[in-house]
């Protein structure tokens, strides 16, 4: 597959071939869906915690006697069926991560960028870096491709300095090209790969396609 580099100036500068084995595999919806899931789940606290009738603060003695009364049967004030009381089947603290196989992961990945590829939402872009950590910097070169939503740039390195440049724009994210997440690439409406960062996806997920 063709694609065409641009400068930080938005100006077309050369062609580029993308590995079809990372960028032009036919998109399995599946493992998308198992990546993302997975994703999301790995972040959930689960500390969430009720009190069940024997971990209520009360007496155990009988409100009332068993007969006579002409009222229900009442074993004790922690009962669920009594205000204050404990709370029936409520939810305890548990880990909701799981992990994923790796080849699912990688292929989930895969298959989000040869969506994005396909459906000219990726752009290549040559390498640059913001030197000054300036917001202001960053965002002169961004207007060059402009995109209604969020803006994922995906970077050859950890580069500190462009990072420290994108912290105060909320609708940009940057990832390292070894580091994807699926989340944040399968929503981004717009994806720039710089130039290297091509070339290193390509070396990190070549393998076969399953």
């Amino acid at each position: 597959m063709e694609k065409k580099v641009y400068s930080v100036d938005g100006k077309e500068l050369r062609t580029i071939t993308l590995d079809d084995k990372v960028f032009g595999l036919p998109v399995n919806e599946d493992v998308i869906y198992y990546a993302i899931n997975n994703e999301l789940a790995n972040k959930r606290v689960g500390t969430a915690c009720t009190k069940d009738r024997s971990e209520v603060h009360g007496s155990n003695a009988k409100p009332y006697k068993q007969k006579g009364t002409g009222r229900a049967r009442r074993g004790d004030k922690k009962s669920p069926l009594t205000r204050g009381g404990g709370v029936i089947f409520g939810p305890k603290p548990r880990d909701f991560s799981f992990t994923l196989p790796k080849k699912v992961k990688r292929l989930a990945m895969k298959s989000i960028l040869s969506m994005k590829a396909q459906n000219d939402t990726l752009t290549v872009v040559e390498d640059f870096t913001v030197e000054s950590g300036k917001t202001k910097d960053l965002a002169s070169i961004l207007k060059n491709f402009p995109v209604d939503g969020r803006t994922v740039i995906v970077l050859k390195d950890d580069d500190a300095k462009i990072k420290q440049a994108g912290r105060n724009l909320p609708t940009v994210s940057f990832l390292s090209y070894n580091r994807l997440r699926a989340h944040d690439l399968f929503y981004g409406r717009r994806v720039i790969v710089l130039e290297s960062a091509v070339k290193n996806l390509s070396g990190f997920y070549a393998e076969e396609a399953e």
